[in-house]
C-alpha cells in the first residue's frame, strides 16, 4: 500500500520529464533547475505551467538554458515582450525570436525559450522543439497588426492580459477601467516626440459597443486623450506634448476583415464538364458496342466455313403461310 502512495506521488513528476536534452550541440548539460522567478503573480497572469533551467558546459565555456511553458500562445507572447532586453535585435531561429551577442529569446507556441551565454542554431534546437508535449498552435493575437509602428521605441511593445501586467507596464490606467473582466486584452509602447516619450495602450474589447462605453470611461481619466475604433480603444496618459499624442492616436484604424466559409467548387461541379464526360462516355459505349458486333458476327462466319456451311442452330422457321386466316 505503501508503495502505491510512493508511486501515486511520483506520476506528477514523471510527466513532467525533463524538456532539456543530455547533449545541446558540442554541449553537456550538468545539472538542471527549477528558475528563480520574480513577479510572480505576473508569471500566474501570463498563465505558467511549468519552467526549467539546464547548465551546459563544454570544457571552460558554459551557457544557461531556460525554458517556460505558459497556457498558451498569448502568455507566451506576453513573456516575451517582458523578458526581451531593451538592446535586442530580431533573430530568424523563430517568428517571434530576439537575440543579443550573448543571448537568444524565442517564442514556439506557448513555450519560451531564453539562452544566457550561448546562440544555439536551429539544427541544434530542432530535437528540443520536436519533443515538446502540448504545444499549443493558436494564432497570436490579431490586435498586433493594429498597432502603430512609426515613432516606437524599440522593444518597448508590452502585452497585457490582466490587472498585474497593467499596473507594472502602466499603472496610470485602473484595472477597472480597462476592465479585464469584459475580456480585453492590450498592447502598450513607448513612442517618442520632440517634448519627450509617451505611453500609448491600445485596448481590444470583444463588441464595438463595449469599446464605446469604455471609451467614455477613459476620457474621464486625469490627463487623458482617448479614441475609438471599432472595437479597440486608444489611450495616451498626460502626453508631454498633445499635438504628437493627437498625431499618434491618428494612426490607430481598424479594419474589419471578413472571411467568408465558401465552398470551393471541384470539377465534377461543373455542369458544362458532365455533359462532356457523358457524350464521351457514350461514344465509349458505342465503339464497344461496334466491337462487339464485329467480334460477334466474325467469329460466326469463321464457325459457319468450318463447317462447311452448316449451321449448328438454324434459324427457327414458323411457316404461318399454311395456317388460313381467321373469319
Amino acid at each position: 500500500m505503501r508503495s502505491l502512495t510512493l508511486l501515486a506521488l511520483l506520476l506528477p513528476a514523471l510527466a513532467g520529464a525533463a524538456i532539456w536534452p543530455d547533449t545541446l550541440g558540442a554541449y553537456h548539460r550538468t545539472a538542471t533547475s527549477a528558475p528563480a522567478l520574480t513577479d510572480r503573480e505576473l508569471w500566474n497572469e501570463f498563465g505558467l505551467k511549468d519552467s526549467e533551467a539546464a547548465t551546459y558546459e563544454n570544457r571552460k565555456d558554459k551557457f544557461t538554458a531556460t525554458v517556460y511553458r505558459l497556457q498558451d500562445t498569448t502568455g507566451s507572447l506576453a513573456a516575451f515582450d517582458w523578458q526581451r532586453p531593451g538592446a535586442a535585435t530580431p533573430s530568424d531561429l523563430a517568428n517571434l525570436a530576439a537575440e543579443t551577442p550573448t543571448t537568444v529569446l524565442l517564442v514556439h507556441g506557448n513555450y519560451l525559450f531564453s539562452f544566457q551565454g550561448y546562440k544555439p542554431t536551429a539544427a541544434e534546437l530542432m530535437p528540443v522543439l520536436d519533443a515538446l508535449r502540448d504545444v499549443d498552435s493558436t494564432r497570436l493575437p490579431n490586435l498586433l497588426g493594429f498597432f502603430p509602428s512609426q515613432g516606437l521605441v524599440a522593444n518597448s511593445e508590452r502585452y497585457v492580459i490582466g490587472p498585474a501586467g497593467l499596473a507594472k507596464f502602466d499603472p496610470g490606467i485602473p484595472p477597472s477601467v480597462a476592465a479585464f473582466h469584459l475580456g480585453a486584452e492590450a498592447q502598450i509602447g513607448v513612442f517618442g516626440s520632440p517634448k519627450g516619450n509617451m505611453t500609448l495602450a491600445l485596448f481590444d474589447y470583444p463588441t464595438p459597443q463595449i469599446a464605446m462605453q469604455k471609451a467614455s470611461d477613459f476620457q474621464k481619466l486625469a490627463g487623458a486623450m482617448a479614441k475609438r475604433s471599432g472595437p479597440m480603444v486608444a489611450v495616451v496618459l498626460s502626453p508631454p506634448d498633445p499635438d504628437a499624442a493627437e498625431r499618434l492616436l491618428a494612426q490607430v484604424r481598424y479594419e474589419a476583415q471578413i472571411t467568408l466559409d465558401e465552398r470551393v467548387l471541384k470539377p465534377n461541379d461543373n455542369p458544362g464538364i458532365m455533359l462532356i464526360n457523358i457524350f464521351v462516355l457514350t461514344g465509349i459505349l458505342l465503339v464497344f458496342c461496334i466491337i462487339a458486333g464485329l467480334f460477334a458476327g466474325g467469329f460466326r462466319a469463321f464457325w459457319l466455313h468450318g463447317r462447311k456451311g452448316r449451321d449448328a442452330d438454324p434459324m427457327i422457321l414458323l411457316h404461318l403461310e399454311e395456317f388460313p386466316p381467321a373469319e
